[in-house]
């Protein structure tokens, strides 16, 4: 399943700067250096797509990417980084949990945690956030490549338990291991909820 094409179309803070078109979102949140940047390039093809960056942090506001004309994939701030000042955090807060409560297009959130660190109290707040308000959840499991197969099972076993999921696929935004069967999911979600 290739992306044919992707590309920007704004950056948002709140629900009246959101698209109107009504086309189906997959969401993307995580700690702010677990590789959101990276997936969503690899996932669309697009090396430069989402800007990477070695300061975690830097998306600051909800950017919103068309893909095939059809869907939204939509890069969520980055949260738990202690060197952004509280009162950004708040407001980051503030601006995702907007987005999550209220947004009606949205039919999948994708939750990327580090493989190489358990789940933080951010991504359980985060996964209970997703399961309040009722949004579909997978936990991307991010940066596979980085430890070894025995590392890999134990890190998928801790992060079932802490964030009470089976919706878990590890992935590497390197070697692109996992991309397909992200993209499967995201294609299965929209099929069973298309936006009216």
């Amino acid at each position: 399943m290739r992306k044919s094409s992707a590309r920007f179309v704004k950056s948002a803070k709140q629900a009246s700067d959101f698209p109107r078109d009504r086309k189906p979102e997959i969401a993307f949140c995580g700690r702010s250096n677990s590789g959101k940047s990276s997936l969503l390039n690899v996932l669309t093809n697009s090396r430069g797509l989402a800007r990477t960056s070695s300061s975690p942090g830097r998306t600051q506001l909800i950017n919103f990417f068309l893909i095939d004309e059809t869907t939204y994939y939509v890069d969520l701030p980055g949260y738990g980084f202690a060197k952004v000042p509280k009162g950004i955090r708040e407001a980051w807060g503030e601006m995702v949990e907007g987005y999550l409560r209220n947004r009606e297009p949205l039919k999948l959130a994708i939750l990327l945690v580090d493989s190489r660190v358990p789940p933080m109290q951010s991504d359980q707040v985060m996964k209970e956030w997703l399961d309040h308000f009722g949004i579909p959840s997978l936990v991307a499991l991010t940066k596979c490549d980085k430890i070894s197969r025995n590392e890999l099972s134990k890190a998928l076993r801790t992060c079932a338990e802490t964030l009470q999921t089976k919706e878990i696929i590890a992935c590497s935004a390197t070697t692109g291991f996992g991309k397909e069967a992200i993209l499967k999911k995201i294609h299965d979600v929209i099929d069973r909820n298309p936006t009216q």
